[in-house]
């Protein structure tokens, strides 16, 4: 749709800037390859004339004619009615602008992340230590993410939520990088009581999907709600929860004695239980044994909980071409104008 610029804007020079010229798009911009056969029209007329052009034997004294500058103007009705087939052409090619909004809706996903704090996430059989990769990961998960709203849930002996649901990835991210071994004073691991704080931040959500992700190394050992009872109250409130178990069995190497001495623990991790709660809530259970495992996982869940994210996009579209037509039309009554005049030679034109 063609909208007229406001009073006589179309008479500013702006138009004629080169700069306008490459902000258009053009409809028709075959026309724009004929623009170098305006001046070689004139050219060919000009070789015409000269060859055929009609001549008469007159006597004159003998002299010698000097050049005036005064006689150049006779070429200035040439240069308008080239300037007047130029802009023909532009406005043949149909210059034209268009914006383009684009909207993105989407059903986004409540998505909790549980995460184990204990002393246990210390061990290096990730690098640098259990807690770290799991962050790390963490923070790539949310990044991946689009119009979803993320939580999360630090616990030990016991448990709080860190974050609530919120859209505001960068504040998400940075608690992710806030969480420090030791935040919770309560050493042991409370896998009931941190699946009842995440129930309770999304129990009330209103989302297509709710989604519990708990990341742990170890069994339950503190805490005074059971996990299978988390759990099924998880499935009752129709949250899906993915447990995640990180860790290695065997001898790990935890630090160094006073001495220097490498410390080495034996771990191993209560698979059973972290599998039956992830069947009970509906969900899956994953096995992490190495810090690119614990990321293929993740880019697992991420598939599977993925945002379906509907675009619609709105083009206005201006067209500019009778500016250049307003100016061809000027240019042609100019024109006509000085063919009156003494511009032209009437015995040659």
């Amino acid at each position: 749709m063609w909208q007229t610029p406001a009073d006589f804007s179309w008479l500013s020079p702006g138009w004629f800037a080169w700069g306008a010229w490459q902000s258009y798009d053009w409809a028709n911009p075959v026309y724009l390859y004929a623009l170098p056969a305006v001046p070689l029209l004139f050219l060919m007329r000009w070789l015409l004339h000269l060859r055929f052009r009609k001549k008469l034997d007159v006597a004159l004294f003998e002299g010698k004619a000097t050049w005036h500058w005064t006689s150049t103007l006779r070429y200035i009705p040439d240069l308008i009615f080239g300037l007047f087939l130029v802009l023909i052409l532009v406005a043949l090619a149909r210059p034209q602008k268009t914006d383009e909004t684009v909207e993105l809706t989407s059903e986004g996903i409540d998505i909790m992340l549980v995460l184990d704090v204990s002393g246990s996430m210390e061990l290096t059989d990730f690098s640098p230590n259990r807690l770290e990769s799991a962050k790390e990961v963490a923070l790539q998960f949310v990044n991946g993410r689009v119009q979803d709203r993320i939580g999360i849930v630090v616990f030990a002996g016991r448990a709080f939520s860190l974050v609530p649901l919120t859209t505001d990835y960068g504040l998400v991210k940075e608690s992710i990088k806030d969480i420090k071994l030791n935040m919770i004073s309560e050493d042991g691991t409370a896998i009931g009581s941190a699946l009842a704080v995440a129930i309770n931040r999304l129990r009330e959500s209103t989302a297509k999907s709710k989604v519990c992700i708990l990341i742990s190394d170890g069994e339950n050992t503190a805490g005074s709600l059971d996990p299978e009872l988390a759990a099924q109250l998880a499935h009752a409130y129709q949250l899906k929860l993915y447990t995640v178990g990180i860790g290695r069995d065997g001898s790990v190497q935890m630090g160094t004695d006073s001495t220097g001495a490498p410390i080495t623990v034996q771990t191993g991790l209560e698979e059973k239980t972290l599998r039956q709660l992830a069947s009970l809530a509906e969900g899956q259970f994953f096995r992490a044994q190495d810090a690119n495992a614990l990321s293929k996982i993740f880019q697992r869940i991420n598939a599977l909980e993925k945002t379906e994210v509907k675009e619609t996009r709105y083009r206005d579209t201006r067209d500019y071409y009778q500016i250049y037509l307003r100016w061809a039309i000027l240019l042609l009554l100019l024109w006509l104008l000085l063919k009156n005049t003494f511009l032209t030679n009437a015995l040659e034109d």
